[in-house]
């Protein structure tokens, strides 16, 4: 990135509308020269949430690009259609799915050990599962739906595949790597474990989201610090403001207000596609990426937390606690 690529990209991550929408996207790829991802022929990758909006769409992107796909849906009939349409709109047939509710753990684990059965290996996995649900439910385990959903279940499916992802595989160059969509909601939130599970007064489900979206990234680098990035990478990042189903209809005001500036959902997963299979993504650990670029994770300074090391721990043993699963080594 040059000189005046840099001055631009400044100004605008110094905004919200001008960064986080479809205006950001454009002029960061156009001043950047943003290559076209390259192939991953073979490459083994998972999917959560990909019936519809940006994991649908990040499945179509990596099955283009040669991978072998296998998506996470809950249920059976719109997963057997959303293959259909992957595997059309990729021109590729290598396009599976697992059944599994991420907010329900046991779920997650058959569909774990429905893929370890027939895989010893996985290259690239990527959490794009999640909702905005605006009234108070409990998941089958007992927790909040939302934290449920956005943190336990993707903790306790990345533990699970953890042999899978650490087994070298010949025509695989550098680690494998694990993804998490968060959110730009997550900047409104300051990291509170006390706080993570909402209760059923007053509940707020925009506010249970955020607090999750910035769970999701607080735990990515506590698995950056316990797995060895020479075996495993782990990066979050967020999508800018997209045009996607869960959007449309958990936040019709917002939509109707931003409809003209939303990304696409092919821009929104631009950078998720990129560090599936770009090398510098593979050159560190526990970033938190937007727009093809590490940035920081606060925007408002009573948002940071006073120790970090803390909040990581434990939340890490929060999740180990209510996903019952301990084993990080």
């Amino acid at each position: 990135m040059n000189a005046g690529a840099r001055l631009v990209d400044k100004v605008l991550e110094a905004t919200v509308v001008g960064s986080f929408s479809k205006i950001g996207y454009k002029a960061r790829s156009r001043l950047g020269h943003w290559s076209e991802p390259a192939p991953i022929p073979g490459a083994s990758v998972i999917v959560t949430g990909a019936t519809s909006g940006l994991g649908f769409e990040t499945s179509v992107q990596l099955a283009r690009l040669g991978a072998s796909v296998t998506f996470v849906a809950r249920d059976p009939d719109r997963a057997r259609k959303a293959r259909v349409s992957i595997a059309e709109l990729s021109g590729r047939d290598d396009v599976s799915f697992l059944l599994a509710d991420m907010a329900d753990l046991e779920s997650v684990r058959r569909a774990a050990a429905a893929y370890l059965g027939q895989h010893d290996t996985l290259d690239v996995l990527i959490h794009t599962a999640g909702s905005l649900s605006r009234h108070y439910a409990k998941a089958p385990s007992g927790t909040e739906l939302t934290v449920a959903t956005h943190v336990l279940g993707p903790f306790l499916l990345t533990g699970l595949l953890l042999p899978a992802l650490r087994q070298p595989r010949p025509e695989r160059e550098g680690p494998a790597r694990v993804l998490i969509v968060s959110s730009g909601g997550m900047y409104s939130k300051r990291f509170d474990l006390d706080r993570l599970e909402a209760g059923p007064d007053g509940f707020d489900g925009v506010a249970a989201y955020a607090r999750a979206k910035r769970a999701q990234v607080v735990l990515n680098h506590e698995w950056a610090r316990r797995v060895e990035p020479r075996a495993v990478v782990f990066h979050a990042m967020h999508p800018g403001w997209a045009d996607t189903p869960g959007v449309r209809s958990s936040l019709p005001g917002f939509f109707r207000i931003t409809q003209r500036i939303l990304r696409t959902p092919q821009e929104g997963v631009d950078t998720l596609v990129w560090l599936s299979q770009a090398a510098r993504a593979a050159h560190s650990s526990g970033q938190f990426w937007f727009d093809r670029q590490p940035r920081s994770e606060y925007k408002l300074p009573w948002t940071r937390s006073a120790n970090p090391s803390l909040d990581q721990s434990g939340l890490w043993e929060w999740c180990a606690t209510h996903a019952g699963w301990t084993n990080p080594a």
